[in-house]
């Protein structure tokens, strides 16, 4: 019997249009707010289900969340006047109530994944409506591309509906071919906006990290809400954690404070969708945005914060960070306050703020780990996704890593092409990397621990049961908590994908360093200091080369090696913080991280030492294990060790180059005349070591080798001989120049204008100055005493002779007597000598 609530629903006023759009063009969008029916009055009308004379199809309803897919199916059977599992049901990972008389199938996204790789026909399945598409969930997305390909090639009567909660439609339109928009409007009640924000400023948020102040001033404001509106309250904050924080501070009221998320007990989920007797306040996460209606609601409080995913693929961390809500999120849940009346809606920030926020959430396929996505783009035959109609192309760089790993995993072949153990992997629902652990773990540790380990990895156990995952995993077996409950029925689930393999004889503890160490490999670390001092731990290095730290009151203390599970960075640390691992031995953390085991010759440049150093050295990833000196090294490698310490000491301290020498003769002329005469600076050098110093370079085995390299010779090479101007080189820039009294003197290059440092006396009856560079650069002229010291400098020779040689006469003539110093210098006989030796 249909409860006749289901025509108070306002989506039902769509759904003729719905109708003929999916007969005319088998797709469609619809965009409908929340609280409208989107999610539980469509599917029955598609199913034929409402007594309106549709034909009967079978219809699965994809949700992003557990929590939703099981209230998705609740409710459609209450409107129904059923049972779950008869005309309703629902399947998500490890729990599925179905009957022979169901026709509506609510799934996970990633369940819907699930069953296109093992049936692409989707066999038996008429519709398949896509809920919460805007949420832009990374397995929706994947979802919706394969379903397109389905019905481009094998099922054309296949009906599709994208279902939004907002009205940003075009996008799903365009992939699905240009298919009619069906919008439904809600009863929109006029939402009051207050903007309420902390009168300290509060610390940004960082990792998973939200300021306490933040937390007390919402749940401050939460109080003021309740004594200002009337009406329940629906609070949102970003993770599980802020939430029981929030709840703490609020524990002293007289209403009911329910705490919603994925990970709440189903009685507590129940009474929080339900109507309530009295006044309640319930904390949620983002899950209440759209995918759940929570009744009662007269008033919002938002701290104006999500969570999304990041990857860090250098350092093979993952997490979910913390950061501002878009607008569009900001918009859905002050809606929430307006579903059923008038409401309002504080907003724990400044309104100033909303100008730098993103417009939408990030499509999570920009930011998250890409490994499950492309494992599953290759199980279904698209290893580079390049053929996929998805609304965003995936990031070339976390594909490539995503590619990287799965090959590690053996899950793929090198063409990208997934391998029979790849889709073995894909089958268990699990990240791949977990996949592997469950794999090859049940033969090493027997099947029942090996799903017991990855079922605790598989969704992160609660931080109150410590850091040892030994540990946790033997509290978990005994308790009777929610967390404990999931765990279970993981593992029943695990156990499932699993043959039967008998346990071994390995302790527990080492059997679960070895499943964490299948399963992340990269984060087996090492202890850096064997005994630090007392009070003290020592600092890891995981496989993939970060540092990282266990925190402060850990369980583990200080263990020779590690397995690492779960790790973030700190603000401001550079080292990773350790937050779930467990202890090894060597012996295992080789057995585990076999693939990252290296012996390679090192040849290369130290700093410290400013030598050349070889060595062979066997490691584990990063992690190095033992090195002995090498005796042979590589000529080649040698010569990349010593052009390294080129690099980064300078080529003029690692050669000698004699001074004043060709290098700076060099160095004026192609200052002056540019090519074909060569940079002879330090990077210009460096740049062109193949062509001047070979062969010495290549012979050269230590630091002492290059400085025996006879560089005037060497330089030679870069003369421009081909031109032949190499020749020119004595007349351009000669070493020597021939002054009046005949003396050969050297011409110093090293300043910015050529200098000719020569006794005035030498120069008597020269007036020209001489100049360089076919006569486009004159000689700066240094004129010295007798003794040799400087008295004047000159660039214009006959104007000194004219303006400044009586002067310096003047000065010299009672110095040196006994050396000429005629009235007249341009007629007068040039000299070395003194009056009396002359």
């Amino acid at each position: 019997m249909l409860n006749p609530a289901w025509r108070e629903l306002p989506v039902r006023t769509a759904l003729p249009a719905l109708h003929r759009a999916l007969d005319e063009h088998g797709t469609a969008v619809l965009a409908a707010p929340p609280g409208t029916g989107k999610t539980t009055l469509v599917p029955l009308a598609l199913a034929g289900l409402l007594s309106d004379g549709r034909p009967a199809r079978r219809v699965l309803v994809a949700e992003p969340r557990r929590l939703a897919v099981r209230a998705a199916a609740r409710r459609m059977a209450w409107l129904l006047g059923s049972a779950v599992g008869a005309q309703v049901g629902y399947t998500v990972r490890g729990e599925r109530r179905t009957g022979p008389e169901t026709v509506v199938e609510v799934v996970t996204t990633g369940v819907l994944l699930q069953r296109l790789q093992r049936d692409q026909e989707l066999s038996g399945v008429d519709v398949v409506v896509l809920d919460e598409c805007h949420e832009r969930h990374l397995d929706a997305d994947t979802a919706l591309a394969f379903l397109l390909d389905v019905r481009a090639a094998l099922r054309p009567e296949l009906r599709i509906v994208c279902a939004s909660a907002t009205s940003d439609t075009a996008a799903w339109a365009e992939l699905l071919d240009d298919a009619p928009v069906v919008e439904a409007h809600g009863v929109s009640h006029p939402v009051e906006v207050v903007w309420a924000p902390p009168a300290r400023a509060v610390r940004p948020a960082h990792g998973t990290r939200v300021d306490p102040a933040l937390l007390d001033h919402v749940a401050a404001v939460v109080r003021r809400a309740l004594s200002e509106r009337d009406g329940d309250v629906l609070c949102f904050l970003p993770g599980v954690g802020e939430i029981a924080r929030v709840a703490g501070q609020l524990s002293g009221l007289s209403v009911d404070v329910l705490q919603l998320h994925g990970r709440a007990p189903q009685p507590v989920q129940d009474a929080a969708l339900a109507p309530g007797e009295g006044r309640r306040i319930v904390l949620a996460t983002s899950v209440a945005e759209s995918s759940l209606t929570v009744p009662g609601v007269r008033i919002v409080v938002d701290a104006g914060l999500a969570r999304e995913p990041r990857t860090d693929h250098a350092r093979g961390l993952a997490a979910l960070v913390t950061v501002r809500a878009s607008l569009a999120a900001a918009r859905q849940r002050a809606g929430r306050a307006g579903r059923e009346a008038p409401g309002t809606v504080y907003r724990c920030w400044q309104e100033a703020e909303d100008a730098r926020a993103a417009r939408f959430p990030t499509p999570e396929i920009a930011l998250a780990d890409l490994t499950s996505f492309a494992l599953q783009a290759a199980c279904w035959g698209d290893p580079d996704a390049t053929g996929l109609a998805l609304p965003d192309r995936p990031p070339a760089g976390a594909m490539a890593a995503a590619r990287e790993t799965l090959l590690a995993l053996g899950a793929v072949s090198a063409d990208g092409r997934a391998t029979a153990r790849g889709v073995r992997l894909a089958r268990t629902g699990l990240h791949p990397r977990l996949g592997r652990a469950l794999l090859d773990g049940a033969p090493a540790v027997g099947a029942d621990r090996a799903a017991s380990v990855v079922a605790l990895l598989s969704e992160e156990p609660p931080r109150a049961l410590g850091d040892d995952l030994a540990t946790v995993l033997r509290l978990v077996r005994s308790a009777r908590d929610p967390y404990a409950g999931r765990w279970r029925d993981e593992v029943r689930r695990l156990r499932r994908s699993t043959s039967s393999e008998p346990p071994t004889d390995l302790p527990d503890a080492t059997a679960v360093g070895l499943v964490v160490a299948l399963a992340f490999p990269e984060r087996i670390a090492r202890a850096r200091v064997e005994r630090p001092e007392p009070g003290t731990l020592s600092p890891y290095l995981m496989a993939s080369g970060t540092a990282a730290e266990l925190a402060p009151g850990t369980a583990l203390g200080t263990v020779p090696w590690l397995a690492v599970a779960v790790a973030d960075r700190p603000a401001g640390s550079h080292s990773a913080r350790i937050l779930h691992a467990a202890a090894l031995d060597e012996s295992t953390a080789l057995l585990a991280g076999t693939s990252l085991l290296t012996t390679r010759a090192e040849v290369h440049w130290d700093t410290r030492r400013g030598d050349v150093v070889s060595r062979q050295v066997d490691s584990l990833g990063a992690i190095e294990l033992s090195s002995a000196p090498l005796n042979r090294p590589s000529p080649t490698l040698l010569r990349t060790a010593l052009l390294e310490g080129l690099t980064r000491e300078g080529v003029s301290a690692l050669l000698t180059f004699p001074s004043p020498g060709l290098r700076e003769r060099l160095a004026f002329l192609h200052t002056a005349l540019g090519a074909p005469w060569p940079d002879v600076s330090d990077a210009a050098l460096l740049e062109r070591a193949d062509e001047w110093l070979e062969p010495e370079l290549s012979r050269a085995r230590r630091r002492s080798d290059l400085t025996r390299i006879n560089t005037t010779d060497a330089l030679q090479r870069l003369l421009p001989w081909s031109t032949g101007e190499a020749g020119r080189l004595d007349e351009l820039a000669p070493e020597r120049i021939t002054v009046p009294s005949g003396s050969k003197i050297r011409i110093d290059y090293t300043t910015e204008r050529p200098v000719l440092a020569v006794k005035l006396q030498e120069l008597f009856g020269w007036t020209t100055t001489p100049t360089l560079a076919a006569g486009r650069v004159p000689v700066t002229i240094h004129l010295l005493s007798p003794a040799g010291r400087p008295a004047a400098v000159t660039g214009d020779l006959a104007s000194f002779w004219r303006d400044g040689y009586r002067a310096v006469r003047a000065d010299l003539r009672g110095r040196y007597p006994r050396h000429p110093w005629p009235e007249d210098p341009t007629t007068a006989e040039p000299t070395k000598r003194t009056n009396a030796r002359k």
